[in-house]
């Protein structure tokens, strides 16, 4: 699914972005992959476009036109990038996707201003799903949606700001924060592309359900990888989101599930201003006595089952249900 579509995506994000005045669209194309510091064109790794794929996907698979709902996948992955570049400021991170980020290489001033016009971009970009071929009302739907989804997307990047540094994060706490802050575009990809596709209320329904259990599935492999994932793949050390203190599903998992001994372990490590080799260790060694990993798997299939059987009702050509299929299980299988 993402081979089919990625010429065709890469291409109008591309074009999304063919902007001139001012350095910042360099910035930004720097950021994408299409540019080097100083704004001259390279191909560097680009994003996977899980979320404009998915648009694409659910409106051909209620037998849309793909051409018509790609202004609306070029803006999710717009607003995922501007969600990355502040993401990036706010936890200091000074690589993704093996490059330096744009804070590391311009400021974090600078790389605010820069994830705002990025943002801004995206809502240019949904104003052509008319000039595409799609209702003024559809299309305002549409708008609507992606809207109220990167709001959503926002509350839960704050949500997981907030639990940083607290000992009492549950897994109800846990899965209600990923439900905004990955679950909210997932989901709205799934949903826009559908809604773009037929007028059927049910049908875009199903898309939507099944894509709020794709962001359970996204995010649980997401934390999996950022404490097992191998560092030749991932660019990370293994145990890296644990020295980073984040309550991620492992951790949150562990506190939760976790003996009392171990239990209180964790809380006093994580109480520590910084963590050595030692701590990260004593971490991992408590999340494989209480099955962490395997707890994680379980969950995460789950919800993939939970996805595909929201589309059972649904009307899709064998193919389509191959595709979805086959995502899903990527989904749950990826290494980076």
């Amino acid at each position: 699914m993402i081979d089919r579509y990625e010429e065709a995506i890469q291409g109008a994000l591309r074009q999304g972005l063919n902007r001139d005045g001012s350095f910042v669209y360099d910035m930004l194309r720097y950021y994408m992959g299409w540019a080097d510091e100083t704004g001259a064109p390279i191909h560097a790794t680009t994003g996977k476009a899980v979320r404009p794929t998915l648009c694409l996907f659910g409106c051909e698979a209620v037998g849309g036109v793909a051409s018509h709902a790609m202004p609306a996948a070029v803006a999710l992955e717009f607003i995922h990038n501007f969600s990355l570049v502040h993401d990036d400021i706010q936890d200091e991170d000074a690589t993704r996707r093996g490059r330096k980020t744009i804070w590391a290489v311009w400021g974090k001033r600078k790389a605010l201003a820069a994830g705002n016009v990025l943002r801004v971009v995206a809502d240019a970009s949904l104003q052509g799903l008319i000039e595409a071929g799609v209702d003024s009302e559809r299309a305002l739907a549409g708008v609507s949606l992606l809207t109220e989804a990167y709001l959503e997307m926002i509350e839960g990047q704050y949500l997981d700001m907030s639990f940083e540094g607290r000992h009492d994060i549950g897994m109800d706490d846990y899965r209600r924060m990923i439900s905004r802050k990955t679950g909210a575009l997932l989901r709205c990809s799934l949903n826009l592309g559908a809604a773009v596709g037929t007028e059927d209320p049910a049908t875009v329904s199903a898309f939507r359900e099944c894509g709020r259990a794709l962001g359970y599935v996204f995010q649980i492999r997401d934390d999996v990888l950022g404490v097992w994932g191998e560092e030749e793949v991932t660019g990370k050390p293994v145990g890296a989101d644990i020295r980073r203190k984040k309550n991620s599903y492992p951790v949150v998992c562990a506190m939760e599930s976790a003996e009392d001994e171990d239990g209180d372990a964790i809380s006093r490590i994580y109480g520590k201003r910084e963590l050595e080799d030692r701590d990260v260790d004593s971490v991992l060694d408590i999340m494989d006595r209480a099955g962490v990993r395997e707890r994680a798997s379980v969950e995460a299939g789950e919800w993939a089952d939970l996805a595909m059987q929201a589309l059972t009702p649904v009307e899709m050509s064998a193919d389509a249900k191959r595709e979805i299929e086959d995502f899903i299980h990527f989904l749950m299988v990826r290494d980076r």
